[in-house]
């Protein structure tokens, strides 16, 4: 009875959270309130129950579609499998029968595409496309692109695409195209071609940038002899030239440019090679200094020579001349005195300079040896540091190392020149000093005895 009671509660309770209900006064009226919601609740339930079977035929609906969608792709798969195995099947035949009917015209076809390949890799680089351009398109297509056998007219194209090459090789020929400057820019230039050899501008050789289909300038012009040549080939109009010629349509003047220059090859010898430089110069400058000087002082001995009764004070000769006029009444020994101290008065001015020169052309090599070996002790420096990989990367002290001992050789070799020149002179000129001396005072001696 409590378990019953209890359920009815419960029931009670649930039909009162789902409908709101009037409290009731009785159990009569509860248990008419219970009734009415169950019957409420069986209706719910019920449409409920119907919503669900509908939309579980309409899955059903849909599943037996999907399924038969799945059959009709897996025929279609299956038609498709069938279709492609004939297809390979019936290609195989075609392909075996296009054999049978080219019979050795395959042979040909392979011949024509191995000719368009070599004729394109000489035609496309040639200088010539520079003047005909666009010659290399069906060349590359016919080489790579093209899958049946070529017609007459592909044929000709190639023939008269070797022969237009063959023709033009043996030319020199004027035409106007575009040059593509250093700086970027470009110019409208009238080029002469040389046949498949080289090209020149207005301001010298041209290159061919294939892969560009460019003409543009060397990065630098080759020695100015080479320079003059051509630039006189080209304002020629008819008869014979000469030309330097690059066969290798400028692969051996790219390489001719890439040669140091005189002043690139001085400035490697850094700073040992400009005191270098320096003292030669310094060197040259005394010498000639003391050479000029010395020719004038002779030419005005040997004027006074000629006339030793009326001595100048303005050369050497006359100075001691005088001296012996104003001691014509000493005796020899000390007239002797005298002169000697008159030479040696002349001595600095004769002899000044003389010694530096020397000195230079000693300092010279010794400078360059010093360079020789600041520059491999960077050598040695580099090649701790990055190894021996790369020889480039030693090149700047091995050069330094080279250049300065030449610079102290070229700069020695000149300077020695000088310094036995200059010598020579002033020697020349103080053994007169002393041959005059020596005999005015023999004179002067025989005189006394007399």
């Amino acid at each position: 009875m409590n378990k019953l009671f209890k359920s009815v509660l419960l029931t009670a309770g649930l039909a009162i959270s789902i409908a709101p209900v009037h409290a009731a006064t009785s159990l009569d009226q509860l248990l008419e309130q219970v009734k009415k919601n169950r019957v409420s609740e069986a209706r719910i339930n019920a449409q409920r129950e119907a919503e669900f079977n509908s939309a579980r035929a309409d899955k059903q609906a849909l599943l037996r579609k999907a399924q038969a969608d799945l059959k009709a792709e897996q025929d279609r798969g299956d038609r498709l499998a069938k279709q492609y195995s004939d297809n390979e099947v019936r290609l195989a035949e075609k392909e075996q029968e296009l054999k049978n009917a080219t019979g050795t015209l395959g042979e040909m076809f392979g011949v024509v595409r191995q000719a368009s390949g070599e004729a394109y890799g000489r035609i496309s680089s040639s200088i010539v496309s520079a003047e005909y351009p666009g010659r290399a398109a069906f060349l590359e297509e016919m080489s790579s692109e093209s899958k049946g056998l070529p017609n007459i007219q592909e044929l000709e194209e190639l023939w008269f695409a070797l022969q237009t090459e063959m023709t033009e090789s043996g030319k020199v020929s004027r035409f106007e195209t575009d040059v593509i400057s250093l700086d970027g820019g470009s110019s409208r230039q009238e080029v002469v071609r040389v046949g498949t050899f080289n090209l020149i501008g207005q301001d010298g050789y041209l290159l061919y940038n294939a892969e560009n289909q460019q003409v543009q300038p060397l990065g630098r012009q080759p020695d100015s002899y080479m320079l003059d040549a051509a630039m006189d080939f080209r304002n020629e109009t008819s008869g014979i030239a000469p030309f330097y010629v690059d066969p290798s349509q400028g692969a051996i003047l790219s390489l001719l440019t890439a040669k140091a220059t005189m002043m690139e090859r001085y400035h490697a010898g850094g700073l040992p090679g400009y005191v270098i430089t320096g003292l030669f110069i310094i060197g040259v400058l005394i010498a000639l200094y003391k050479i000029i000087t010395l020719t004038v002082m002779s030419g005005k001995i040997r004027s006074q020579l000629n006339n030793t009764s009326n001595p100048s004070s303005s050369n050497p000769l006359g100075r001691i001349l005088q001296v012996y006029n104003e001691n014509k009444k000493s005796d020899a020994e000390n007239l002797e005195l005298k002169l000697d101290e008159a030479i040696l008065r002349e001595l600095p001015s004769i002899e000044s300079g003389v010694n530096i020169i020397k000195i230079i052309a000693a300092i010279a090599p010794l400078l360059g040896l010093l360079g020789t070996v600041i520059g491999m002790i960077a050598t040695f420096q580099t090649i701790t540091l990055f190894g021996t990989g790369d020889p480039k990367v030693m090149a700047g002290s091995i050069s330094m190392a080279l250049v300065t001992t030449a610079q102290g050789i070229i700069a020695a070799l000149p300077l020695i020149l000088l310094h036995s020149i200059v010598a020579g002179r002033s020697k020349s000129i103080m053994h007169i000093l002393d041959e005059q001396a020596a005999g005015i005072v023999a004179a002067h001696a025989e005189a006394e005895k007399a």
